[in-house]
């Protein structure tokens, strides 16, 4: 049988298998101290399979009762709101079940998460990510996106870095390309993750001979953390010749 679809039923089936000392490891792991980038990130102990497999529980929630999950300071049930809303958008999207406006809809509201700041972490910007926002704006305009990349907010940019994944996975560099060229001098260390791990994707699944333009273009300025990810599947040879140009 299907839980009742409430956020107070998410936030209790969350709680029963909440772990103090788990709760305790992923407040170290995603950097929740005073000027850390999860700083006042709260933990209750509960890892990724799990909140996964409640998430799997609530089909039915609609966009109020995820709002309120976004809106708790507890992280997983932030994370379990997002895999909720990727659910929700994925079904909106399917041949029987096609709704253009309700995906616009579930996209509008994962954004305007997004700018209120309920995306605030590398985890649930990367679990969220390129699955609604990416996925929405593939067929459409992606203005919104180079908005986001400006933000003086890390997680406002890294969300329309990830965002690019999905035009990746559909064989397009050419957004992440231009992203990652106004990202250039970023020196927030998970900026340069993502860009440098879009950029050796692009070379992974498109086509190498793009990576390697980007790079002979851009290594001298690219930061060593962005330049590392971007070149991690070159040879030895071609790594070291692109770290040579810095």
């Amino acid at each position: 049988m299907t839980t009742p679809a409430t956020a107070e039923a998410v936030e209790r089936a969350l709680a029963e298998v909440a772990d103090p000392e788990d709760a305790q490891f992923l407040q170290r792991f995603f950097k929740t101290g005073p000027g850390q980038y999860g700083e006042g990130d709260v933990f209750i102990g509960v890892r990724v399979p799990q909140t996964r497999a409640i998430a799997k529980r609530f089909p039915t929630l609609d966009l109020g009762e995820i709002r309120r999950l976004l809106d708790s300071e507890v992280h997983e049930h932030r994370l379990a709101g997002l895999i909720i809303l990727n659910r929700m958008f994925e079904l909106a999207g399917r041949p029987r079940t096609d709704d253009p406006a309700r995906r616009e809809q579930i996209a509008e509201f994962y954004l305007d998460a997004v700018r209120r700041g309920r995306v605030n972490n590398w985890d649930l910007v990367d679990s969220s990510a390129e699955f609604v926002l990416g996925e929405f704006l593939w067929t459409g305009p992606r203005d919104v996106l180079f908005e986001l990349v400006r933000s003086e907010s890390l997680w406002e940019r890294r969300v329309a870095v990830m965002s690019s994944f999905a035009f990746i996975k559909h064989g397009d560099a050419s957004t992440t390309v231009q992203l990652a060229e106004l990202l250039l001098d970023d020196r927030e260390d998970l900026i340069q993750k993502a860009v440098g791990w879009m950029l050796r994707e692009i070379g992974k699944r498109i086509d190498r001979a793009t990576l390697l333009e980007f790079l002979d273009a851009n290594a001298p300025r690219m930061p060593r953390t962005m330049l590392s990810y971007a070149t991690e599947h070159l040879s030895p040879e071609q790594r070291a010749d692109y770290r040579g140009r810095r």
